[in-house]
Parts: C-alpha cells; structure tokens; sequence
C-alpha cells in the first residue's frame, strides 16, 4: 500500500499522523466508536509510505517475544504517589524521575471538556499529576504526538500497539536515543459508544463530568474495580495549575460506583462485550511481547494477595530501561523485589480477548439509543448465565471423569 486509507478497524493509534509531512492524516471515530485514520485530501498525497511503514497494524516484524533483562515486584516509597496510582506508583514515579532529567512525557490524561482519554506533553510533575492513574479507554493520541519534537528527549507512554508504531517511527529516522518508552498490559479498548452511554448514567448524578478516575483505591487495591468522578453538581473543580503538593493529595470523589454494586463499565470492559476488533484479532502484544523498553502492570497473583497498598509488575526488555530503573532504586523513590517474570505476568492475559456470544447484537444496541441499563439487561446477563452453566457442566464432567 502506498498510505493507509484502506486499513480499517486497526489500533488508531495515530503514529501515521504523526509521520505524514503534509499533514493529511487525522483520526476520528468510526462507527463502532474507535479511533481509525483517514485523509483528508487524498489528492493531495505523495504516496510516499511512510504512514504504512510506521504501522505495527501492519507489520509484525517488532512483535515477538523479548528477552527479559530484569523483573520485579515494585511500589512507590511516597504514600501520596501509592494512594494516586492504580496499582504500585511505578509508571508515575519512572515519569517524574525524567523529568528531572530534563526530559518531557509524552502520557494520557482524561480530557472532561472531550469526555475522552488523551495523549498530552508534559512539562513538569504538576503537570504530570493529570497521568496518574488508568484510564481504561482508548485515548486519541494526536494532541501529544504532534507535539513531540524527535531532536528532544521523551517519556512516551502508552498501549503496546500504540508503542510499537512509535518504535517504529523513531527508529526510522534515527532518534531512539532521545526516547525511552513504556507499556503496560493491556486488556483492550472498549468501544466510546459504551463510554458515551455510560456517561449519560453517572452524570445524572453528578451533572458534567469534570473529573474521573479508575480503579481508585479508597476500598484497597484488590477490591479497586471502582470508578469515581465529580461534576458541576457536586465537589470542587481540580485545579491543574495548583502545586505538585496540592495535587498529589488523596482526593475524595463524591460519586463512586463498585463492581460488587454493579457497575456496569467493568461488566462491559471485563466480559469483553465491546472491546475494539483490533483488540480481538489482531492483538500481538501479549506476555513478554512488546517493543517498549519497560512494561508495567499491577502484580495480581498469589504473591501478593494480601497487599491492599498496590503493586506494580514490572518487565525489563533494554539497557536503557535498566538504568532508569537503577536511577530509582539508587535515589530510594521506589521499593523493588526481583522476582520471576512468570510472577509478574501472573493473572495478566496469556491471549488476546475473546469477543462474548453476543459481541455483535451488543455492538448493534450501541449504536442505537438505548440505555447502557438496557443493553446491560438484555445481553449482559444472559452471558453471566450461560457462563454459570458452562462452569457447572464442566464441574460435572470433572466429577464423572
């Protein structure tokens, strides 16, 4: 292909907008409410291929298996960091430590103007304060990609796809030097029409969203599949401008919503009713799997069960993540156990996500305008049966085995 205005249903992660010298490349929504490139003037278009090239959708060249340099079990020694992030603080405190070393970060925050994840340049660890946390939707990368200037030094966080792209970009023209890149393990994205209908649910609650945040911990880390968020009807805006100080603090949300009281974005995430297609058949980036030079992700498990603070997984592939990660230790900002990497990549995905028996009449109800409740009602727990059966039928067998 000479460009990518036939690739359809792929990662959207933007990198192609990024590399197009005539700027011709955008992303936006498609029907299914993820994030696809298209052009706007293809008339326009030099046919040079350089947005193919840079597409990990499109080449499986930078997706195997790496060698695993380092693995630990790690936390932030800063309790307000530890009771910010999702998991052990790792991700945050490896971007505030280059910041420090005069590098920027390149991470994604949760724009409430947009109702939407996105990837944003930042400066300074107040700025950095709006990363803390997942965000478990597909962010739109173009508002910090576009800003990367590849003769300075970056932090880019991200998806595993989306970091792939990157990887690729860099190092065609030369500069990976400059970069140091981190991904996590991912689940997958859910479609922006659940999001959107979800939204529609919490905000007659708390009226506009102008502040959310997943998997906070104020029940403890392993019971965190909550979501929390404030509105014009309640709470106090944040002010990003306020100091690191200010910031970092425990915030609590007035509206919050757990799994054990039915949250239905975790049901819909979790049982893979609406993740992207991409995400199902496409994905290649499980395990040890990546292109990044450190991934991160919460350490679930037998090991540590117990923990209700959070912990991080954390995966060494490159020499330079080994000397951000010695940095750390050496000025004491994080705890870090080395441990097996099968630890680390105990309870994380092994495959990529397998769409639910009704992925497509779900994908269809999304579309329409009907409730998140009711498409909740008619399919979601009609799966929850059929999965109870499918245990109790296999539980027999066992048993006449």
């Amino acid at each position: 292909m000479d460009n990518i205005l036939g690739v359809h249903n792929c990662y959207g992660c933007g990198v192609c907008a990024k590399v197009c010298g005539k700027n011709l490349i955008a992303l936006r929504l498609n029907e299914d409410g993820f994030y696809e490139p298209f052009i706007e003037d293809v008339d326009r278009c030099a046919s040079c291929g350089l947005c193919v090239q840079v597409c990990s959708y499109c080449d499986d060249s930078l997706a195997i298996d790496r060698s695993v340099r380092e693995s630990y079990a790690a936390w932030s020694n800063d309790t307000k960091v530890l009771n910010k992030c999702s998991s052990g603080g790792i991700a945050f405190e490896i971007a505030k430590l280059l910041i420090e070393d005069g590098y920027n970060v390149c991470a994604v925050k949760y724009n409430a103007a947009e109702n939407r994840a996105e990837h944003f340049i930042a400066h300074n660890k107040e700025e950095l304060i709006q990363s803390a946390g997942s965000k478990y939707l597909q962010s739109y990368t173009i508002p910090g990609f576009l800003q990367i200037d590849k003769k300075k030094k970056y932090l880019v966080t991200g998806t595993p796809c989306q970091i792939d792209s990157f990887r690729r970009y860099i190092k065609f023209f030369r500069c990976e030097d400059n970069f140091v890149l981190l991904d996590f393990f991912c689940h997958g994205v859910p479609s922006m029409l659940m999001w959107k209908k979800y939204l529609n649910i919490i905000e007659k609650k708390t009226g506009k969203i102008y502040y959310a945040s997943w998997r906070n911990k104020q029940t403890g880390w392993h019971d965190s599949w909550t979501m929390t968020a404030d509105g014009e009807l309640n709470g106090v805006p944040i002010d990003w401008h306020d100091s690191y100080n200010m910031l970092i603090r425990e915030k609590k949300s007035y509206y919050n919503s757990r799994l054990s009281e039915g949250d239905l974005f975790y049901k819909m995430f979790l049982r893979n009713t609406c993740l992207g297609k991409a995400c199902y058949d496409h994905c290649k980036y499980k395990m040890t799997k990546s292109s990044a030079d450190i991934r991160v992700g919460d350490l679930w498990g037998k090991t540590y069960s117990k923990n209700q603070a959070g912990v991080s997984g954390v995966l060494v592939f490159t020499e330079r993540g080994e000397s951000v990660i010695q940095r750390l230790k050496q000025n004491n900002i994080c705890s870090f156990t080395s441990v097996d990497s099968n630890i680390v990549m105990e309870g994380q995905m092994k495959e990529p996500a397998k769409k639910s028996l009704f992925w497509m009449s779900i994908n269809k109800k999304l579309k329409t305008d009907a409730s998140l409740n009711c498409i909740a009602w008619h399919y979601l727990y009609i799966i929850q049966f059929v999965s109870f059966v499918m245990r109790v039928l296999n539980k027999f067998k066992r048993m006449v085995k």
